[in-house]
């Protein structure tokens, strides 16, 4: 990553080792990331944010950096990161390259999970170099997110001539680079949101009924169970499936499925769903005996009539 004027021949391994960074949505990514890449050197120089909220995440993680509109970012810096909101992402790509905001040579990089490379063609058309750096991780919009990076995986996408800078600024930041291939960021992005986002409903769905059922902490008492879970699934795969549904107890899952209809309906539907595939899986790796699997689904399908 050694630097040339952004008006001379591309080539991203002659880019200068140290960077001005601009960041073009201040929302919880984009300054947690340029916050990192100052503390490997780089030197954030602009960033834009509309919201009150965009512009006191930028004023607490980069402080002095000045707030200017997303066409000053492009001008000031030499890597820019594009960090808006997945759907948003195409129109800005085009937007910034109508208004003549791309140079040749600029480091273009989006954080989307969903888009490669492929999204920033027309800015690659005109002579930008582009990268999809996706952080597999929550945030905050707190300087703990600049402190969680250090390990996190980030899912990695671009042309192969740039493989080697996209990976040397994931490394920069503290992360790990996984390499991604552009028709498989959907499928990838799925499977973190899957994991991730629908976790937290999860989460806050048990602890809403615990408190329903008189547990005055219902975050200590799932804490440990359900970082021993996380731990086993992430060792054991399906082999660390667990409880009523794994185990084929169709009496049990019944009475949960009542209990639910009574005190919280809106939770029986997902409870069903995860249900129906917990069995389907413990059923495919042996856990569940076919035998007690039938009263069970027997059991589910009564309760998607209801």
């Amino acid at each position: 990553m050694n630097a040339t004027p952004p008006q001379e021949p591309l080539d991203a391994r002659d880019r200068p080792a140290r960077l001005t960074v601009g960041v073009v949505g201040a929302g919880r990514v984009g300054p947690a990331l340029a916050a990192s890449l100052r503390l490997a050197g780089h030197r954030p120089v602009a960033v834009s944010g509309v919201s009150d909220a965009s512009r006191r995440r930028a004023a607490a993680l980069l402080p002095s950096v000045p707030l200017v509109p997303p066409a000053e970012v492009m001008a000031r810096a030499e890597l820019v990161l594009l960090t808006v909101p997945d759907d948003a992402l195409p129109g800005l790509v085009e937007g910034l390259v109508e208004t003549g905001s791309v140079r040749p040579g600029m480091l273009l990089v989006h954080t989307s999970g969903r888009f490669g490379a492929d999204v920033l063609a027309p800015a690659t058309r005109a002579g930008a170099l582009p990268l999809a750096l996706h952080p597999a991780m929550t945030f905050t919009g707190t300087a703990v997110d600049v402190q969680r990076l250090a390990g996190c995986s980030f899912g990695v996408t671009a042309p192969e001539e740039l493989r080697l800078a996209a990976e040397a600024l994931v490394i920069e930041m503290g992360g790990e680079p996984e390499w991604i291939e552009e028709a498989a960021r959907p499928l990838y992005h799925a499977a973190l949101a899957l994991g991730a986002n629908h976790l937290v409903t999860l989460v806050a769905q048990s602890m809403e009924l615990l408190r329903t059922a008189g547990v005055a902490a219902p975050d200590r008492m799932l804490g440990p169970l359900l970082g021993a879970a996380l731990d086993n699934a992430l060792r054991s795969g399906d082999a660390a499936l667990t409880g009523p549904v794994a185990r084929g107890d169709a009496g049990t899952v019944a009475a949960h499925v009542a209990e639910l209809r009574r005190h919280a309906p809106a939770a029986v539907a997902g409870y069903l769903a995860m249900a129906r595939t917990t069995a389907d899986r413990a059923l495919a790796n042996g856990m569940l005996k076919p035998e007690l699997a039938e009263d069970l689904l027997g059991v589910l399908a009564e309760g998607d009539l209801r």
